[in-house]
């Protein structure tokens, strides 16, 4: 079983000795500096111009994937307290020996959940699937030969969790570490602690996707080493999760289920009448009968629903972690919190609505169609640039396109995988305009 001593580890990327909780600086607590760390990266702030689901209107506020992160986190903190207070109750030493409080929970959970869409690529849903096809039925495909089958399902499947490990904690000259993140918020933030081969071998939510690549093997297996994590299986790398991963994945559910759904309200793509009729379905139990029909305008209507559904589902899925403690410290518990909830028909019907109304949306079909043209040709280029340059065999407009490219690093002694790797990379940290700006140079559109 995981121990919440080690799980709840301070430290950091390249320190010799543990961080103790009892001998924290209280105004500059390290799980709140993880939170400031992810919040000034430039990752981070690119998620202003990555869509969520629905493109940019011109009409109407729709969510970005940095105001979702922000959301996300705010629940996460919410669950986190919730979840520790029980915790610190139930293991009292964790408080009067160590000095963890109800807030550590809290913070490493809104840290983490403010991290979880760092690695997603331009162009909503649609971005990963098109890094990965690029590799499996476009172009890409010639490269399969000079890679091992884990080095080509990194690149085949491409997952933004695994991308977003990277980018927190991948060493750069003069950047130990990546943003340094305390071993507790990583934990927290890798929802699926294995590698890309064997593609789903269990039913367990911790094998539904992967978080690893290949490069990062070492920064990942420091990190469950020190949390002391379950480990699955001996036959490739896989762990069981970090027990606060299942709130942050909570905290995530709970905000596209809610605020997709909204999103599509507000633009007029589902009826607010049979909008609100879910909405109420879902909080019957508490909702202020005489307070609602007090509401005059659609918004106030669905901001108080809107409230009181997050409410619900935070007291909904705190409690099923508390009352399934210890099956998630001894990996038992195989699925996310909200599977096991008494909500699951209202939250499905709600998802149900917003995939038929919103998902399949002309405008999110269009975004998604460009994403796929815009990646690939980018993809296409970038990769036979850095190809031919490490066989010496480049075209000037290979070594055009080396010129306009702005690595972060050098890439003159990287091998075969991990040119691909750094390509991707750089195409999924491109915003959503500045990939389009690209293509359209890329295209001969000046304009």
């Amino acid at each position: 079983m995981m121990q919440w001593e080690q799980l709840l580890s301070l430290k950091r990327y390249g320190d010799k000795n543990k961080r103790l909780r009892i001998e924290q600086d209280e105004t500059r607590l390290g799980f709140e500096v993880d939170y400031d760390r992810v919040i000034f990266s430039s990752a981070f702030r690119s998620l202003q111009d990555k869509t969520q689901v629905i493109p940019l209107s011109k009409t109407n506020f729709v969510h970005t994937r940095l105001t979702h992160s922000l959301e996300v986190s705010v629940v996460g903190r919410s669950l986190g307290r919730t979840v520790g207070k029980a915790v610190l109750e139930k293991h009292p030493a964790l408080q009067t020996v160590h000095g963890f409080h109800f807030n550590d929970f809290g913070a490493i959970v809104a840290a983490a959940a403010l991290a979880h869409d760092i690695g997603n690529p331009p162009f909503g849903h649609s971005g990963e699937k098109a890094i990965g096809e690029f590799f499996s039925l476009g172009n890409g495909k010639r490269f399969k030969n000079e890679l091992t089958p884990n080095q080509f399902q990194d690149l085949i499947d491409f997952e933004g969790n695994a991308n977003g490990f990277k980018i927190i904690t991948e060493n750069k000259p003069g950047i130990e570490g990546g943003l340094r993140l305390s071993y507790a918020t990583l934990g927290a933030f890798m929802k699926y602690p294995k590698e890309s081969l064997p593609k789903k071998p269990t039913k367990h939510i911790a094998d539904k996707k992967y978080g690893v690549f290949q490069s990062e093997k070492e920064s990942f297996n420091d990190v469950v080493n020190e949390l002391e994590l379950l480990k699955k299986s001996n036959e490739y790398v896989s762990y069981y999760r970090h027990p606060l991963a299942y709130l942050v994945e909570a905290a995530d559910d709970i905000c596209y289920t809610i605020i997709d759904f909204e999103d599509g309200i507000n633009l007029g793509l589902i009826e607010e009448e049979m909008a609100l009729e879910f909405l109420i379905n879902l909080v019957k139990e508490t909702i202020n009968t005489t307070k609602y029909s007090e509401l005059q305008n659609t918004q106030d209507r669905l901001g108080y629903l809107r409230a009181l559904s997050i409410n619900t589902l935070i007291k909904e899925a705190s409690q099923i972690f508390i009352d399934n403690e210890e099956a998630i410290l001894n990996g038992t518990f195989s699925t996310s919190l909200l599977d096991k909830s008494r909500f699951t028909p209202q939250i499905d019907d709600i998802i149900k609505v917003s995939v038929k109304k919103v998902y399949r949306s002309k405008e999110v079909v269009s975004k998604e169609i460009m994403g796929y043209t815009v990646i690939s040709k980018l993809l296409d280029a970038y990769t036979t640039a850095l190809i031919n340059d490490l066989h010496n065999s480049c075209s000037n407009f290979d070594t055009l396109i080396l010129r306009e490219l702005n690595f972060d690093r050098d890439y003159s002694t990287l091998k075969f995988y991990q040119r691909l790797m750094l390509c991707c990379s750089y195409v999924a940290g491109l915003t959503d305009g500045n990939a389009l700006l690209k293509f359209k140079k890329m295209s001969g559109d000046f304009h």
